[in-house]
């Protein structure tokens, strides 16, 4: 098998009722002509949806493939999760406003199920917005009799949708994506989802689309304060980039990567990277091989990556994705690395009666 590189791989394409064409324009997708497409998973190791390496020596090549042939070489300290690569990347476009939904938490969902995600703005409309956990003061009573209907919606806090912007949403919040935003999604590996209401729409096959409303109750989360949802930013610079935090939580941490064009340097890590490439050009280098990145790439790069430099052609930025383990970076500062997530009153399920909402069973795989 060949060592471990970096790698680019093949976008696997879902058509959803609210999707759109935008990932064409903003992120250069080859989107089917036929569909509106929702969703670009550009990294996925979830069952009937394994990504496959784009182009190379490499390709064709699965990532559950490269897991098992690169083990550490790939993961470094990182850890499978329910024996799955432990993230899940996807690019969205939101037409139409999604279903407000619940992902599993822990402590309810089977092993594997729980899903924490982030949602980084690549693009909105004029006066879009999302909707991220519940208004203060809201009572599991209340989110039990507005489930299933439009009054949900009041129940729900409002965040602007604004390029740049990037929002964490730990297990069990509920939450809705507005019309008009495209973002990149960083996730564990589940695509379960609960939907507590979906604007009476119907899916592509002509008929309603199923809720989830005992399931998502009981999923339910009324305890995220505002300052886990949107983090503080800290800052690190250097002569070539500029680097700053977004989310950091127990699954993952975001950098916004700004590298000024003409840059040539050593890529600083000793772990598992991943690059979501926003705009700019360049390549990654060892020795006499190539390997080109452009806007809309999402990169792989294995944790054995020390002989490795980044060359820009034009003025780059990317997020920068890597599983929380020890680590060394030498090369590129890192705005804190070692800070704890905020502060928050753990994962307290909303209650009625005194104990968890009743309720389990499937979910739906699509948003």
């Amino acid at each position: 098998m060949i060592a471990p590189q970096p790698v680019i791989f093949e976008p696997i394409y879902q058509a959803r009722p609210w999707g759109g064409r935008r990932l064409a324009d903003l992120l250069g997708k080859g989107l089917p002509a036929d569909a509106p497409i929702g969703e670009s998973w550009e990294l996925s190791d979830l069952p009937g949806a394994e990504s496959r390496v784009r182009e190379g020596e490499l390709a064709g090549r699965g990532l559950g493939e490269l897991v098992a042939a690169w083990g550490r070489g790939l993961l470094g300290g990182a850890e499978l999760i329910a024996g799955r690569f432990p993230l899940l990347i996807k690019f969205l476009d939101a037409r139409e406003t999604l279903s407000v939904q619940v992902h599993p938490r822990p402590g309810v969902a089977a092993p594997g199920e729980h899903k924490n995600e982030a949602w980084y703005i690549v693009d909105a409309a004029e006066g879009s917005q999302v909707w991220i956990g519940l208004r203060p003061g809201v009572t599991p009573g209340q989110l039990a009799r507005a489930a299933g209907s439009a009054a949900i919606v009041e129940l729900l806090q409002r965040w602007p949708a604004r390029p740049g912007r990037c929002y964490y949403l730990p297990s069990g919040v509920p939450h809705a994506l507005g019309a008009g935003v495209v973002l990149a999604e960083v996730q564990t590996p589940s695509d379960v989802t609960y939907r507590l209401y979906d604007w009476d729409r119907v899916g592509l096959d002509g008929l309603a689309r199923a809720l989830h409303v005992p399931e998502g109750l009981a999923h339910a989360r009324g305890d995220v304060p505002p300052n886990m949802i949107l983090q503080p930013r800290s800052h690190a610079g250097g002569v070539w980039s500029t680097v700053t935090r977004l989310v950091r939580c127990e699954s993952f941490m975001i950098d916004k990567v700004r590298m000024a064009a003409g840059a040539a340097q050593g890529l600083p890590y000793c772990e598992m990277t991943v690059w979501i490439v926003l705009a700019g050009r360049g390549a990654l280098r060892r020795q006499d091989r190539r390997w080109t990145f452009s806007r809309g790439d999402v990169v792989l790069i294995p944790a054995d990556s020390s002989d490795i430099l980044v060359q820009t052609d034009e003025s780059a930025e990317w997020l920068e994705v890597r599983l929380p383990v020890a680590s060394s970076l030498a090369g590129l500062a890192r705005p804190e690395p070692d800070a704890p997530p905020p502060a928050g009153r753990g994962p307290t399920p909303l209650t009625r009666g005194g104990g968890p909402v009743a309720g389990g069973g499937g979910g739906d795989a699509r948003s």
